[in-house]
């Protein structure tokens, strides 16, 4: 694999307590109930070690760290691995995708 192609986007879907957060509530005016709630990121790392990372408070996302349950490949799989300049610019892209779909979502 080309060195420059060795980024992730990933996407992990958090607990609906989530939403008691005013902060994530506010940035989500167009969520739709029942619908799930998401971080998407983007990273060096594999997804799986980058999850287990938040979980453990190691550069950590408070929301996930907190609130997160899981990570979700099928939001993300297809698009990895990307280069750097790809994924921030495809982190932007799905979480604007995902909230225009009436999901919550929260991106560092």
């Amino acid at each position: 694999m080309p060195r420059h192609k060795h980024h992730n986007v990933y996407v992990i879907e958090l607990s609906k307590d989530v939403l008691f957060e005013g902060k994530f509530k506010k940035c989500n005016p167009n969520y739709i109930s029942g619908k799930p709630c998401v971080y998407v990121g983007m990273t060096g790392l594999d997804p799986d070690v980058r999850f287990d990372k938040h979980k453990a408070g190691i550069q950590s996302n408070r929301y996930v760290k907190q609130y997160g349950l899981r990570l979700l490949p099928d939001l993300y799989e297809g698009f990895n691995p990307v280069s750097y300049d790809e994924a921030t610019q495809l982190e932007v892209e799905i979480g604007v995708d995902l909230r225009s779909a009436g999901f919550g979502v929260w991106q560092a």
